[in-house]
């Protein structure tokens, strides 16, 4: 999943580095935006604004570990 959602965010955001100490400092509101409703579509999850945080979208790791806790609270 972690490669699968890397492709993901290059693929949207290829001036983002997606391997930056700090995810969030890359993104501006239309990138933040974009990579939720990506993520939502691509893994059938419901990612809002509230999923917005710095800890959420601290790196990559921080991302798949949103992804996942979203997937195991809709069964």
């Amino acid at each position: 999943m972690k490669e699968e959602i890397r492709q993901i965010i290059e693929e949207l955001l290829p001036l983002v580095n997606v391997d930056a100490d700090f995810l969030f400092a890359e993104l501006d509101s239309l990138g933040v935006t974009a990579i939720l409703m990506a993520l939502s579509q691509r893994y059938g999850v419901d990612l809002e604004s509230e999923d917005v945080t710095p800890k959420n979208f601290k790196n990559l790791d921080s991302l798949v570990a949103l992804v996942q806790r979203k997937q195991c609270s809709a069964k």
